[in-house]
């Protein structure tokens, strides 16, 4: 089973890959503006959006790379975030030669040692998906990832916190119908042990309101891969290109452009 995916525009080669709380919706505020001077790829992974949890096991990056294949994307700028970020990293060290540039946006990282808040989170939002309640699990999503440790619901948009929650509500749905059937498998185990051998320009990309772990696993990216640039996106937590689209933009465009 494929992805579902969308292309369009014309030019160097962009690839969109979203978070785990989103799915490739979650790219609208980007859309137009990256397809006038690029040629760019979104899609949803398995169990997100237009794409359906499949039982067995899966590698997301294989997927991935399949995909490039497909819509014959050769060398591209990847853009990740969080669960994306992971995956990106993946497939830079499987196959080098398919990345020219990596945007890390709050992104994830295998074996990191996750606080005694996260899985706090990750309990309490467990416990509500398993009392059938998909709103009050969607809600503890958003206060961990939306709103941050440090903001209210009404200090964000209310606009991004109802359209993060329509795209963690429908992956919750994909999970109810296949469950622990489903598992992913990493195509690179070791990451966190080989980011100083990715060799393209990386620009690591933080939201100022996001949780201490993403700051630290930031931190490590920015550490450890070489000649890494860091930048901060102020009041955002972990979807700072939906809640500041236009700094985001540009940040990125620029360092793409300048990679190039």
């Amino acid at each position: 089973m494929g992805l579902y995916a969308e292309v369009a525009g014309e030019g160097p080669e962009i690839v969109l890959f979203h978070e785990g709380i989103c799915d490739s919706r979650m790219w609208d505020p980007q859309w137009d503006a990256f397809t006038r001077s690029h040629r760019v790829l979104r899609f949803d992974f398995r169990g997100y959006g237009r794409t359906p949890l499949s039982r067995g096991k899966h590698v997301a990056a294989q997927d991935v790379i399949d995909l490039l294949d497909e819509h014959g994307f050769e060398r591209a700028a990847f853009v990740g975030v969080s669960l994306g970020g992971r995956v990106a990293l993946e497939v830079a060290l499987a196959q080098p030669n398919r990345v020219s540039a990596l945007v890390l946006v709050g992104s994830g990282l295998p074996g990191h040692d996750w606080s005694d808040e996260m899985k706090a989170s990750w309990e309490e939002e467990e416990a509500e998906f398993n009392k059938g309640d998909l709103d009050a699990a969607v809600e503890v999503t958003l206060r961990t990832w939306v709103d941050g440790p440090r903001r209210k619901p009404e200090d964000v948009d209310a606009g991004v916190r109802a359209r993060v929650g329509e795209m963690q509500r429908r992956a919750l749905e994909h999970y109810q119908e296949v469950g622990d059937d489903a598992e992913e498998e990493l195509l690179v185990a070791d990451v966190a042990e080989r980011l100083g051998e990715i060799q393209v320009p990386t620009l690591v990309v933080i939201g100022a309101e996001d949780v201490p772990d993403i700051h630290a696993i930031a931190d490590k990216l920015a550490n450890e891969i070489p000649g890494a640039r860091r930048a901060t996106i102020e009041d955002a937590a972990h979807v700072p290109s939906m809640e500041r689209p236009e700094e985001f933009e540009r940040l990125v465009l620029d360092f793409i452009e300048e990679a190039a």
